[in-house]
């Protein structure tokens, strides 16, 4: 995969984009920025149901945060990424730790960018597996 023209280190460029203010309450942190993959976590403590489980809702915030910030890296300069579809099947719980996201793209297009993120505990088990399309349009005119 060819990366945009940046001109700077993707990571960086992830880092000084910012990635919002939910994710930012949520304690998102980036690993890892690639045109091939991203790679974030996000702590369970904090981002829990009433029972200490990871919240479903939390699993799809980490993945489309990943998700939508990868196909803007790879949209390039001027072109905007947004999402149209996602969707999380939840396969396991967890209850401490971190819960880690490693988002792949599975299409890029010039229009249409499909990512997989899987989403995975501590001990590297899978937690939940979401998939988010995104629609890349110019980014001119929109505020």
């Amino acid at each position: 995969m060819t990366a945009p023209e940046y001109t700077i280190d993707p990571l960086e460029w992830v880092t000084r984009r910012g990635t919002g203010a939910l994710a930012d309450k949520m304690g998102l942190e980036w690993l890892e920025f690639t045109a091939e993959r991203g790679v974030a976590r996000m702590p369970v403590e904090g981002n829990t149901q009433p029972v200490g489980l990871f919240h479903g809702g939390a699993y799809v915030v980490l993945g489309e945060s990943l998700g939508s910030m990868h196909a803007n890296y790879l949209a390039g300069p001027g072109r905007l990424a947004v999402g149209v579809d996602i969707n999380a099947t939840h396969t396991r719980s967890a209850t401490s730790g971190f819960v880690t996201g490693v988002c792949t793209p599975l299409h890029v297009g010039r229009t249409l960018m499909v990512h997989e993120i899987v989403l995975s505990d501590d001990a590297g088990r899978r937690c939940s597996t979401v998939r988010i399309t995104n629609l890349v349009k110019d980014a001119a005119g929109i505020a």
